[in-house]
């Protein structure tokens, strides 16, 4: 039957197992594992464990190596595009969450709107925009996705979504509307972790969401970015299974680019606390390990992380940086000056640590002796000749 094998993989690698692997892990195995050209999913705990971590240099030193064999020096740049903040799925972790209890604006843009956005970031340089919504299907409806796409098309090369989870169909009208990327953390692959987390709405269900990436690959979608949210369970855990996700899909998706995001949970709503938090050296021995096991991949970092941290991660793995952020709906232009007054403000998914400028960053990105790119693929590249 459909979705077994992933379901199958995840089995296979429990908690328990993984545990037990990092339990035993030693620093030969550490050493062994930089060793080797191509690393497997042991020799990444090994990488990812605490025995590890006196070695990070080195981890480090070789994944700047890899990446620049592959990637050379560049940093891809994009900016999210907040189309909703309205959210059915009751998330305890996030701002947009149903049951919140957050009083700031809730907006949906009208197409006008929409267009105002665009324009407007469009005009500061970006290219490559990711359009993102709340989990509200009914408020936000596949047409009005459709059309929103439409909309953007106008004005950027790339277009890629961050929305709720859906069906193959509706990913395959997406590709058809002209949307290059589709991005869709599991937020955390613990199921017993998920359920204590998601209380109500479609989110909840842990195996539709488990499977949508896999949907989106066969729908066509081009480029697949997975991620969890650090911080929600135990990374050392939940590293291992994305790592495995990701291998997965680009067995299973290989026409796509499966990227991944490295979001870290710090700023949260008054009603949870992340409880297991990732501090900077944590987070960078996950990003140069990863890296070792997904030599090929785009890495990706937003705006939750401050200045100085993404700079300094450029040489290090990451290939893609968001600029110039805003989180809110119509934070670009339309509920701008709202922020700044007596106006009640728009509800934002979250706070951004890095408020620099389009232009700032890709300042930052060329001290670093990168190319900033503003568009990574020509979708003109796919006509065939007939």
């Amino acid at each position: 039957m459909e979705h077994f094998s992933f379901d199958k993989i995840i089995n296979e690698w429990s908690k328990e197992r993984i545990l037990e692997i990092y339990s035993q892990t030693t620093e030969e195995d550490v050493l062994d594992a930089l060793k080797k050209e191509r690393i497997n999913i042991r020799d990444l705990i090994a990488l990812l464990s605490p025995t590890a971590q006196k070695h990070l240099e080195k981890i480090a030193q070789k994944a700047h190596q890899i990446t620049r064999l592959h990637f050379g020096r560049t940093i891809s740049i994009y900016a999210p595009l907040y189309l909703s903040n309205h959210c059915a799925s009751d998330c305890i972790y996030c701002f947009f969450s149903s049951h919140s209890g957050l009083r700031e604006k809730r907006v949906t843009l009208n197409y006008e709107q929409i267009q105002e956005e665009c324009k407007t970031l469009s005009n500061k340089g970006i290219q490559t925009v990711l359009l993102l919504t709340g989990d509200a299907p009914k408020i936000v409806p596949i047409e009005y996705i459709a059309k929103a796409v439409e909309i953007a098309k106008n004005y950027f090369s790339s277009i890629g979504l961050e929305i709720y989870a859906m069906d193959e169909e509706q990913y395959a009208l997406m590709t058809n509307k002209g949307v290059e990327g589709v991005t869709l953390y599991m937020e955390t692959y613990d199921k017993d972790t998920y359920d204590k987390v998601h209380l109500s709405g479609k989110k909840k269900d842990y195996f539709y969401r488990l499977h949508a990436l896999e949907r989106a690959g066969k729908a066509g979608i081009r480029k697949l970015t997975c991620g969890v949210l650090l911080g929600l369970s135990d990374w050392r855990c939940d590293l291992v299974w994305l790592a495995l996700h990701a291998s997965y899909l680009q067995k299973i998706c290989w026409k796509s680019t499966v990227a991944l995001s490295f979001p870290r949970l710090k700023h949260t709503p008054p009603r949870f606390k992340p409880p297991y938090p990732v501090n900077l050296q944590e987070f960078v021995q996950i990003i140069v390990s990863m890296r070792l096991f997904l030599p090929y991949s785009p890495f990706n970092l937003s705006t939750r992380e401050p200045a100085e941290v993404r700079d300094n991660l450029i040489p290090l793995g990451i290939t893609s940086m968001s600029a110039g952020s805003s989180t809110r709906p119509g934070g670009y232009k339309v509920y701008k000056e709202t922020q700044d007054s007596q106006d009640k403000p728009v509800l934002m998914q979250f706070e951004i640590d890095d408020t620099r400028s389009v232009e700032e960053v890709v300042e930052a990105i060329k001290n670093k002796n990168y190319d900033p790119v503003w568009v990574d693929f020509d979708p003109g590249t796919l006509t065939i000749s007939k």
